[in-house]
């Protein structure tokens, strides 16, 4: 009698999946696909382990009009169906009822598109493994459409892999992909969720936060692979930091900088508060016109491409610059941790109040740089009474995460958001609405959630570099004395 087997949650299931894909598959061209919701966490891990990128795979059944639980097919993205002739005939559906089923589900396999994907086209299948992956299989009839689709869409090899399903139904898949991996197949089935301790659902959030916490670790991998040829002077940096996104008037690249430019400290640093260990990277250059600290609630801001690419541009305009980790590299594993915003806000005063006691912060204003989750810890920390924050700068953030505290923020605040992100726009709107103090919404033309497209990511730096410039007094007595601008006689 088999073993009943139990995962802790996705997260572990998707990493002892992993384990198991990298014996079965070794290296190749491989790409990743959670099917949403509950499959993306268990994807996650996958992808991580592998070093492949995370897509979702997007697929709607096409029920039969008067029978609509009964499945006549499957349709995916760009155009892809996939019909059952049997079921069709069976049925007597004409073409144009398929076709008026198609529209409707289509309508709803784009707005799920776009609502997880924020812009981003879908991944390129052609020629490449395919790793579907869910959370468990019941009757597998989902499964089986992704792996068709995926197959539609050009993957030379797909490959369904799952943590627990039971026997008939991998049985019955065996002819839907080109392997099946499943970790347990045990007897007793009723659902998926009992052989999980934690099988509560997973939000849309989530799976966007997961997409782009993936696509962080690819760029910050990219980042560590050219590293060399940065040092030699050879390409650009990833995160696109193209050559329009050169400091203007100076030539020189974000984050190398000039002689007249060189930092004075530019070293790891640790910060301790009991058994918490919190990791940064302090840069400080010659007679800094303030300090920002860099929250990241999802990944590692130290090794953010992005992040690095703007705080190079703060370091060219005399800002100094602190790039921390707020969790640990555990915590960043848990979900919950990294949508905790009151954890993520009490963290980042850990940080500042660390920053302000050291010689380089003497008589220097401090502001925040908050990206996703990160923003709303920014804007939280902001609001807490005795905060000297001059002022606070979200790139494609969730203000909304600080909820009431909103009101009591009064550090002048900058919302930089692509006008092609377009849930999170209307987030900034709505948060914006309840700020009380000077603040901005900076709409950036053409840009995405992750501000990928060429030159978008240099503007979102140059408008930071502008608002802190503009919002950090002279020295941090005069905004002792004086207060953030709205607060000024």
């Amino acid at each position: 009698m088999q073993r009943r087997v139990v995962f802790a949650n996705r997260a572990e299931a998707g990493r002892q999946l992993a384990e198991a894909l990298k014996q079965r598959l070794g290296t190749g061209d491989v790409v990743v696909l959670g099917l949403p919701r509950g499959g993306v966490p268990v994807a996650f891990e996958v992808a991580r382990v592998l070093g492949a990128p995370l897509d979702v795979i997007l697929v709607r059944k096409l029920g039969v009009p008067f029978q609509p639980e009964l499945g006549m097919g499957a349709i995916g993205e760009d155009g892809v169906r996939i019909l059952n002739d049997e079921v069709v005939a069976l049925a007597g559906v004409s073409d144009a009822e398929i076709g008026a089923v198609e529209r409707r589900e289509r309508t709803e396999l784009e707005a799920r598109a776009n609502r997880f994907r924020r812009g981003r086209p879908r991944v390129d299948l052609k020629g490449r493994t395919a790793i579907v992956v869910d959370d468990g299989i019941a009757t597998g009839s989902t499964a089986r459409a992704a792996c068709r689709v995926a197959r539609a869409h050009g993957a030379s090899r797909v490959v369904l892999a799952v943590p627990v399903a039971p026997p008939s139904s991998v049985t019955s898949l065996a002819d839907a992909a080109d392997e099946v991996l499943c970790l347990a197949t045990p007897e007793q089935f009723f659902a998926v969720g009992q052989f999980y301790r934690d099988f509560s659902q997973t939000s849309d959030g989530e799976v966007v936060e997961l997409l782009e916490k993936a696509a962080e670790l690819r760029a910050a991998e990219s980042a560590v692979a050219v590293a060399p040829a940065m040092a030699a002077g050879a390409g650009d940096p990833p995160g696109n930091a193209h050559e329009s996104e050169r400091v203007p008037g100076t030539g020189q690249r974000p984050g190398v900088p000039s002689m007249e430019a060189r930092p004075v400290r530019n070293e790891p640093v640790e910060v301790r508060s009991g058994t918490l260990r919190l990791l940064g990277q302090l840069t400080v250059p010659v007679a800094p016109r303030g300090l920002v600290v860099f929250a990241h609630g999802s990944g590692s801001s130290r090794h953010s491409p992005r992040n690095r690419f703007v705080a190079g541009v703060l370091n060219e305009r005399g800002l100094g610059t602190l790039l921390f980790d707020l969790l640990t590299p555990d915590e960043e594993l848990d979900r919950a941790a990294v949508f905790d915003i009151g954890l993520l806000a009490r963290r980042l005063g850990i940080v500042t109040r660390w920053l302000m006691a050291r010689p380089e912060a003497e008589g220097i204003c401090v502001g925040y740089f908050g990206a996703s989750t990160g923003a709303g810890a920014a804007l939280w920390a902001a609001a807490e009474p005795g905060a000297e924050i001059a002022a606070v700068v979200s790139r494609g953030g969730r203000p909304d995460l600080a909820g009431p505290r909103l009101p009591a923020v009064q550090a002048p605040t900058l919302l930089i958001v692509g006008d092609r992100d377009e849930v999170v726009l209307e987030l900034n709107r709505q948060a914006q609405a309840q700020l009380r103090c000077e603040n901005e919404l900076a709409i950036v033309a053409g840009a995405t959630h992750l501000f990928e497209e060429p030159g978008t990511l240099g503007e979102v730096a140059r408008l930071a570099a502008d608002w802190f410039l503009r919002h950090l007094p002279s020295s941090a007595s005069t905004f002792a004395q004086t207060g953030p601008p709205h607060h000024r006689a």
